[in-house]
């Protein structure tokens, strides 16, 4: 793993989301209920790097974001989609570090300029 210190944990506010620069891709952080949580910017429905400006909150159980465009929700730990099975977004192993954000950019796959994915090397 290739962990690399993002930003400030105060850098993200309780309840919100943030996006961070990764390599070539977008991830959306957010900061909610205690946790900090790391997923694809990049909504599947609307074709848009987005998700860090959804609304989060709790439905069906799990905690999620919602996105902005088409306020599809995507959960928070596993990035599926509540509702469309065909749809979801990746997951990053994220943990907390004397203050600051560290996500593992290992984990992190490379974005084409067809949107296609492929591995990190």
């Amino acid at each position: 793993m290739s962990w690399v210190s993002v930003c400030g944990l105060g850098d993200v506010l309780p309840g919100t989301g943030a996006c961070a620069l990764i390599g070539a891709r977008q991830v959306a952080l957010f900061h909610f209920e205690g946790r900090v949580f790391a997923l694809d910017n990049f909504d599947p429905a609307g074709g848009a790097n987005v998700l860090s400006r959804g609304l989060l909150g709790d439905l069906q159980g799990e905690q999620v974001v919602a996105s902005p465009l088409y306020k599809h929700h995507f959960s928070l730990s596993s990035g599926r989609c509540l509702e469309d099975g065909s749809k979801s977004v990746n997951t990053y192993p994220v943990r907390l570090e004397n203050g600051c954000i560290w996500l593992d950019a290992g984990a992190v796959p490379e974005r084409t300029a067809n949107g296609l994915r492929t591995s990190a090397a």
